[in-house]
């Protein structure tokens, strides 16, 4: 490969990983690769022959199809959050009660290794939330400062106070909570 071939292959790979760090980001992706992972070893280990030696063993137990339906619909439910964003909440708490159901049915879960993928997955399935634009906000600017005319009107305690002077006892430096006249928010407290 020449230096200009390398050049141009780094360009559309920084291209393809851009596109798939976005996609990522419309989706529950974490949750959904932990689910998909969660259902590979529920459904493997009770069809798996562990050979120590010349000895055999084989991990089947009575339910082994009850394990390799739990396994395929972990599967399913992980490329569900993949594909379908829209139905993050259902496939997430539908992971987490089949993983609760394979420590039963399946090994301890694929000895425990899947219960916990599966678990995790489905709780950040449930967990995760679209991103929203920022919105605008609908407040009109404030007023521009009238600089240092005086109307008559008495100054603020607060503004008295910025300006060097000391508030009167119960000013409104003593207000913690935020909301007083000189901030525009007139008793509205805003939670967040």
């Amino acid at each position: 490969m020449s230096a200009e071939a390398q050049v141009g292959l780094g360009h559309k790979l920084g291209r393809v990983r851009l596109r798939f760090r976005g996609w990522r980001g419309q989706r529950p992706f974490w949750g959904g690769l932990l689910t998909l992972l969660g259902g590979i070893p529920i459904m493997y280990f009770p069809y798996a022959n562990l050979t120590l030696g010349t000895m055999t063993i084989r991990m089947a137990t009575t339910a082994g199809a009850g394990s390799l339906i739990i396994g395929v619909l972990l599967v399913v439910l992980g490329l569900t959050m993949w594909f379908q964003p829209q139905s993050r909440v259902f496939a997430g708490v539908a992971a987490i009660l089949l993983a609760l159901v394979s420590l039963v049915v399946s090994n301890f879960g694929g000895f425990v290794m899947g219960f916990l993928l599966a678990l995790v997955g489905g709780a950040l399935g449930v967990s995760w939330m679209p991103t929203r634009p920022e919105r605008r906000s609908k407040r009109r600017e404030p007023a521009p400062d009238a600089g240092d005319l005086d109307d008559g009107a008495p100054e603020p305690a607060a503004a008295s106070a910025a300006n060097g002077g000391t508030p009167a006892a119960g000013g409104a430096t003593d207000d913690l909570s935020g909301s007083s006249p000189t901030n525009g928010t007139n008793g509205r407290h805003r939670a967040g």
